[in-house]
Order: C-alpha cells, then structure tokens, then sequence
C-alpha cells in the first residue's frame, strides 16, 4: 500500500529544503537552521504543545495559519525561544527574512525553535543564516537530510521518512523530518516535527486529518513524561500530485487519513526508540479493551512507567510492574483478566494469565528483552477495542544527559 521513497521532506512534489549552520549557539560547529520551502502556496496545519508556557514561534504559526495557507517553514536548534521578552517580535522579523529572501508574503512563513528555554537571542545569526538557507535550498534528498540535521538536539540520528501512495491512480507522496529525544510526553503532537505532500487538500480537511491522527499516535509516544513548551507538528499540502482536491470526509479522505496515521506511527517509533539515553524501543500494545479510550490509556501507563523502564534496561521480566501501571490507569474496566505477554526477535514469553504468574522461563525471557525492540502485548479480554504506545528504557545516560544539558 505504502512504497518508501528517498527523500524525506523533498520527496513531495514542490518542496526543497536545506539545513545550514548560523552561529545561534557560538564557538559550536553544528548546522542549526532549517529551511523548507514550497513552490506554490499551500494548504496547511498544526497542533501545538498544552503546555501553559509554549515558544513564541507557536503563537506565530497560530496566527500566520488563520487562513490555513503557508508556504515556507524556517526552524533553528540551540535555542528554544521560549520566555524571551522579544520572543514573538524575534520570530516575525525572522518570517520577514525568509520573505524577503523567498519572494513571498512574511504570513506565509512559519517559525519553529528548539532548545534551551530562557536564553537570550537575537536576529543576528538569522541575518546571516536566512540567505545561506535559502542559497542552499534543493528538492534532492540531500535537501531533506540537511535539514533533519540542523533541528537535532540530542537525537543521536537525523530522522526523516517518506512514501508514496495512490489516490484514484495519481501517485501521490508523503514526507517528514522530526526531532525529539526528551522532553516528550507530548499532548498535541510531539517535539519538532514537519511533514509535505503533494495532495490536493482543503486546510479545513488538512487539519482535521492532523487531529484525527495525533490522539492515537503522537500522544500515545513517551520519553520522559515532561510535555515541552515547544512542540509542533506542521503540514504542508502543495496539491501537485493532480488529485480531485479532498474537501469532505469520504473514501479519499479515508485514505489520507491512514497514509498520515501510517507515518505518524514510523516518526513515533523512531522518536521513541532514540529516547535520550535509551537502549530499548517499547512497544505497548493492548487489546480486547472494553473501549478505545480505556486502551489508549492502558497502553500509554505501560510506557511511561519509570520502574517498569528501568526493568526493561535491566532485561528483568518482572512482570509485575506491567501489573502495577494498568492498574493504576484511570478508568472503570476488570483487571482480573489480564494476560501479558513479552515479545520480540527471538520469541515470545507469556509470563501472566488472568493477572497471575504464568509459568516461563526466565532465560528464554532473558532472550527476548536482550533484543533492541521489545513488544508488552497486554490482552485485557474485556471487549474489541485496541490501542499502541510507543516509549523507550530508563538508563544511567538519561541522568547524565540532562545532568548538564545546558553545557
């Protein structure tokens, strides 16, 4: 259904994107400014953080995206832009600059930053890194990956992805870069993340298909349970792949909605499983749930429980643990059926039926969590409903992480 593709952010048609470095953390060699551009104007969305102190670029996408159009997105690392006294009036200069060096109008640019929060900046770096961004700009996919580059914090690795998909016979494709290893538990979207298509859409149908996926994907995603102030999730939407314009729910719309909820679920996997310090993707995934809400909820307190993580860097199948996180889960619902089991490569060890001991192996489950990924399948047997969570192992490196992020 989906075929991946190269190209990340620059595999939809119309788009380019570069990733340069301005100087906004001094004497650090690191590329820091990312550009994404769009031939045409296009249809556009975003969700945001919940989180009562939020950046100032977040209140200027909220009121550049009034009339659900943009065209250009410029995002800087080193510095979140958050409680800067000049924050908003910092990034409307710096959609200025991209305006002028694009040709377009400064509404249609839409700012993103991540980073410290509560440092001083200024429009500096921007002056110089604005048109070496826009210089660099390509629709190669090198572009893409210049890009994903300089919105890095403490990923270990650039992440972006894209795949084609077909509407009525058009070819059609869709994009992302991200970035994000802590401070992530989000409730809107996650951390810094963009995506591009080529689908012919409506902003009204753009942004209630952004809507519609977020809840079971980006908020079922955990590092560390702290929502940051910055996160964004923005799409842009060219419409050049020369489908009939989706302008209503329906079957095409339908389809649109999965190839988003389908790359929503990859980001997710890689922002989780490159947790900052972690060695383990978690995989939690609940079923037979007696309704969508009650297995989302199950599934997200797997994740996000710190001793069942810190069992899982440890490879302790203390299943217990997984016991302990659903049931402390709000929500009316039986815990007394409960079966859990732990998958992953090398096998599966059921290790809990009906919330009691289920004899196993302790070294074939010692196998099973020596793996990089591991799957806590829960089965609560109580109904039809089933939900993913995606989170990642407590270790020693997420304390020295963020022991001195600042340095």
């Amino acid at each position: 259904m989906y075929t991946e593709v190269p190209g990340g952010v620059c595999a939809a048609k119309g788009f380019s994107a570069s990733g340069v470095h301005c100087g906004i953390r001094p004497n650090h060699p690191k590329a820091d400014l990312a550009l994404i551009s769009a031939d045409v104007r296009c249809a556009a969305a975003g969700v945001y953080t919940t989180n009562k102190v939020c950046g100032a670029p977040i209140t200027v996408d909220r009121l550049h995206l009034q009339d659900g159009y943009a065209q250009a997105v410029i995002v800087n690392s080193g510095n979140a832009n958050t409680c800067a006294a000049n924050g908003v009036e910092l990034a409307l200069s710096v959609c200025g600059l991209v305006a002028d060096q694009l040709g377009i109008q400064k509404e249609d640019v839409l700012p993103a930053s991540t980073g410290v929060i509560g440092q001083p900046m200024t429009l500096t770096p921007f002056e110089k890194g604005v048109p070496l961004a826009v210089q660099e700009l390509t629709n190669e996919p090198s572009g893409s990956l210049q890009a994903a580059t300089a919105i890095m914090t403490t990923d270990t690795y650039p992440k972006e992805y894209a795949f084609s998909f077909t509407l009525h016979g058009k070819t059609c494709h869709l994009g992302a870069i991200g970035k994000g290893s802590g401070m992530i538990a989000p409730n809107m979207a996650t951390m810094l993340e963009f995506y591009t298509t080529d689908v012919a859409i409506s902003p009204a149908m753009l942004q209630k298909a952004l809507k519609d996926v977020v809840p079971g994907t980006y908020n079922q995603m955990s590092v560390d349970r702290d929502t940051s102030t910055n996160d964004t999730l923005l799409i842009l939407a060219s419409g050049l792949a020369g489908n009939e314009p989706i302008t209503a729910p329906g079957e095409d719309y339908d389809v649109f909605y999965q190839a988003l909820t389908a790359i929503a679920e990859h980001m997710c996997r890689e922002h989780a499983g490159d947790g900052e310090g972690a060695s383990k993707l978690l995989v939690c995934e609940v079923s037979g749930a007696p309704d969508l809400t009650i297995a989302r909820a199950v599934s997200r307190s797997v994740v996000t429980s710190d001793l069942l993580k810190s069992a899982m860097f440890g490879e302790d199948a203390n299943w217990g643990r997984i016991l302990c996180a659903i049931g402390y889960t709000p929500g009316d619902f039986d815990v007394s059926r409960v079966d859990v089991r732990l998958h992953s490569q090398a096998g599966t060890v059921w290790v809990c039926e009906n919330a009691a001991y289920h004899p196993f192996s302790e070294e074939e489950a010692a196998k099973v969590l020596k793996e990089k990924e591991i799957d806590i399948l829960v089965d609560m047997k109580s109904g039809s409903s089933s939900a993913k969570a995606w989170g990642c192992d407590l270790t020693y490196d997420y304390v020295k992480i963020n022991g001195d992020y600042r340095t």
